[in-house]
This record gives structure tokens, sequence and C-alpha cells, in this order.
């Protein structure tokens, strides 16, 4: 079984994760953070992983924290759940619109890993508590970093603030279900490791 939980707590947050891969798309997200929930379960949904995370943090101070520490917990807990990544297919692209927004993505489970993150949503805040949309970069750098790999997101194209960074993590989810995707039994490494 391709499943994994994650527990972190710092003094700025407090974080509990449970991750399967080979789930239905089921999610159960709380951040205090409405907006970021509402993104966070998009991962899960449109991966077609099974997700329940849990985040407490010093929102009265900033959502940074949060929503940093959100992106380490869950980067672990995929990192976990892959295990060897004996048989994934490990690279996956996808170019998602959503109305006016177009967003590419391409990632590799290299095990090396790299954030390259061109993707402008503007600087207005979204929800209640206000979620800064600079954050989502701050988000998807941990989560690459924690869960070892190569990760590339491009904005083609869009001017609404919640369709351009509902469309990143639509099309992170949706590469990240084809890459975990197992359809052989070898590593797919010429170093028989990733």
């Amino acid at each position: 079984m391709r499943v994994a939980t994650r527990s972190r707590v710092t003094k700025e947050t407090s974080i509990e994760v449970r991750l399967d891969l080979d789930g239905t798309g089921q999610t159960k997200v709380t951040t205090g953070l409405p907006f970021f929930d509402h993104m966070v379960d998009q991962l899960g949904r449109h991966g077609g992983f099974d997700l329940e995370l849990t985040a407490v943090g010093d929102l009265q101070v900033d959502a940074h924290h949060t929503v940093e520490d959100v992106g380490i917990a869950l980067g672990e807990c995929l990192r976990e759940a892959l295990g060897d990544k004996a048989g994934v297919r490990r690279f996956a692209s996808m170019s998602l619109p959503l109305d006016e927004a177009l967003v590419d993505v391409a990632l590799d489970l290299s095990g090396r890993p790299y954030l390259h993150y061109e993707v402008e949503p503007g600087a207005e805040p979204l929800g209640t508590p206000p979620f800064d949309p600079q954050l989502a970069e701050e988000f998807w750098r941990a989560f690459a970093t924690s869960a070892l790999l190569t990760l590339h997101l491009d904005l083609r194209r869009g001017k609404n603030s919640h369709h351009i960074l509902e469309a990143s993590f639509k099309a992170v989810a949706r590469a990240l279900r084809d890459a975990v995707r197992v359809e052989g039994t070898g590593v797919p490494s010429t170093k028989g490791t990733l």
C-alpha cells in the first residue's frame, strides 16, 4: 500500500497528514485558510489521492508558516508513500485551462529537488482570512524540496488570480496522478534508484 502519515509540530505550526496515493480522491483539508484549503483539496481530488490534512498555525502572525509547513509535511508524505518508486511512470506533464487561465506543469520524481516557478497570480489577497497569492510559490518550493521532485510551473496566460492558482494546483495534481501511476516493476532510472 502506498500510504503515508506525517506529523509536523513546531513553535509555529502543528500539522497532521495522511496520504493514500491509490485512493479515490476523497479529501478533508483544514488549515484555517479556506482559500488554501480549496487549493490543497484540488491536489487530492484531481490527483486521485485520499488526503486528510489538518493544520493549526500562527495565523495571527502571518499565513506564511502554515502554508510552507503544509508543503513540507505533504511533500514528506508523498516521498514516503512512493517508497523506492519501483514501477512508477516517473515523468509527467499537463497543460490545464481554467477559463482564461492556462498553466503548464512538468514534473519528474527524480529524487532531485528543484522548482521552476513562473506564475504571477497578482497581489490581491484571496478569501477570508486573506491568502496572499504569492505564498503559492512558497508552498510549491517546500513541497518539491520535501518530496524530492523536480517541478516546473509556467503560466501561459491568465488574469483572474483565483483561476491562475486553481489551474496551477489542478495541473500539478493531474501530473502527479500520471507520474505516480505504476506501469512496470523496476525503478525507472539507469542508476537503479531514484
